[in-house]
């Protein structure tokens, strides 16, 4: 089994470095890979490929840019279901998902091309006479991006396309646990038109390859999708030189569900949302205030979609709900956040374990009951198939226990009362408040976190002025 190469430079090179990282199928257990944690010798040489070509890049058209950003989704497009099965098989994603991810990256690609006639600045009046001040948008410059392993090829694209639509180079760095869809990616860069070194992809750990990006003085930005303590080390590495971060960090979304929902709708959404991914995603529903009344009906329901939700390796049984846990460790770390909250009087309704599978990192959809605010299953991140859920009497408890969170990226409310929605609108402390329907943002929209859920935010207009900077211009002219 060789070890994928780097790409630096428009051209494919052998690592030097001595250790080597398997990549695992987390349906089987098996190495279906290996890359290389590369050195910071070679992360350096695509920083300056990067540097170096994007001066060159920023002075295209913002027309020819576009036209390579959509191309390149066009080849994703024509790849589609070679992205599905290499996504399916080192993530574990469930098919119908899978299907939905890299289709949601081909119309990133195709999005964020339309951007080519878009970018644009400003005229504002001067307080002088025969003065004009421009406001003028301009590229950032060299971007490291790096990639999780929960959402591989869309969070890839969402890195990738915004940073080439506004005359940005980059140097990705996807997950050591997911890299093969980038790596395939790479082909279809390494294909096109897209002058070498605008693109480079350096493999290995956050912290080695990421932390060189994150301090190298030639990187503008550092845009970053991960973990808190992730973030953390990227803002320490990059405050040596003052360089901007981006970054998307973890998430505990509440899930409010008042008297006056719909409970089929709430029970879909908050099901769908907690299970999306076996609860691995940023914005999947955390946990769920619901109020006394409709309580025990709302829980029997939910209790029985997690019931009848089915698990298994998503590229033998297309049709199952879920896929695996990212790796072993995960997997048991979650059982044990599960087992400390049933220790400290939490009911566990249905699930609760590791599934009883022949390999596999497979666990069971899991409700609690009876947990404190205060406690560590909804202080904290799970990222798994584990939703605890607390009543509420009052609509003030509801809105205050939902904002009583280190986090701040998603939330949503179930109600048909218009009064309650516009109220968790307008005071949920959230970058995102998604009635009625489930947590997914839109690629025009604007997906940023508060807190400590991170910094900046993609998507949409203010996605792309994120990797742009403003420069004035003070224009002074004769009267004659």
């Amino acid at each position: 089994m060789n070890t994928h190469q780097l790409y630096i430079n428009g051209a494919y090179v052998d690592s030097t470095s001595d250790e080597i990282i398997d990549v695992v199928n987390p349906s089987t257990e098996k190495v279906i890979s290996k890359i290389a944690n590369a050195t910071e010798d070679e992360t350096n040489q695509a920083i300056e490929a990067a540097y170096n070509a994007q001066k060159q890049w920023s002075k295209q058209t913002q027309v020819e840019r576009g036209k390579i950003v959509r191309d390149l989704g066009q080849s994703l497009e024509a790849n589609k279901e070679r992205f599905v099965e290499l996504l399916i098989e080192e993530q574990g994603k469930a098919y119908e998902l899978a299907d939905g991810e890299v289709q949601m990256a081909i119309d990133y690609f195709y999005y964020m091309s339309e951007w080519a006639r878009r970018i644009g600045g400003e005229i504002i009046p001067s307080d002088r006479p025969n003065e004009q001040i421009l406001l003028q948008k301009k590229p950032i410059g060299v971007v490291g991006g790096i990639v999780p392993w929960n959402f591989p090829v869309f969070i890839l694209a969402r890195k990738v396309a915004t940073s080439l639509i506004t005359g940005c180079s980059i140097i990705l760095k996807p997950s050591q646990q997911t890299p093969n869809t980038a790596v395939e990616f790479t082909k279809l860069v390494d294909e096109s038109e897209l002058p070498a070194g605008v693109y480079n992809l350096v493999t290995g750990k956050g912290s080695s390859v990421g932390n060189t990006l994150a301090k190298h003085p030639k990187v503008a930005m550092v845009t970053m999708t991960g973990s808190v303590g992730a973030g953390t080390k990227v803002m320490e590495a990059a405050a040596e030189n003052i360089t901007k971060v981006n970054l998307e960090l973890g998430g505990k979304a509440p899930a409010i569900v008042t008297k006056h929902a719909d409970l089929d709708l709430a029970v879909k959404h908050i099901a769908g949302s907690r299970l999306t991914n076996n609860g691995q995603a940023c914005t999947n529903a955390e946990r769920v205030y619901v109020h006394d009344d409709v309580a025990e009906e709302f829980i029997q329901k939910l209790t029985k979609v997690f019931k009848e939700t089915t698990y298994g390796n998503p590229l033998e049984n297309k049709d199952a709900d879920i896929g695996p846990l990212i790796n072993k460790d995960h997997m048991q770390g979650i059982h044990e956040m599960v087992q400390r909250a049933v220790e400290e009087g939490a009911e566990l309704v249905t699930g609760g374990q590791p599934a009883e599978v022949e390999q596999g990192f497979f666990y069971e959809p899991t409700i609690l009951t009876n947990v404190k605010q205060s406690s560590e299953i909804i202080q904290e991140e799970i990222f798994g198939p584990v939703l605890p859920i607390m009543t509420y009497t009052k609509f003030e408890d509801a809105i205050e226990w939902a904002n009583d969170s280190k986090y701040g990226l998603s939330s949503s409310i179930y109600t048909e009362n218009y009064h309650e929605a516009m109220r968790a609108a307008d005071e949920l402390l959230y970058g995102e408040t998604f009635v009625n329907r489930e947590n997914f943002e839109a690629v025009q929209g604007y997906h940023a976190g508060m807190r400590q859920s991170g910094l900046g935010g993609t998507d949409g207009k203010y996605g792309v002025d994120d990797f742009l900077v403003t420069h004035a211009v003070y224009m002074e002219f004769k009267q004659e």
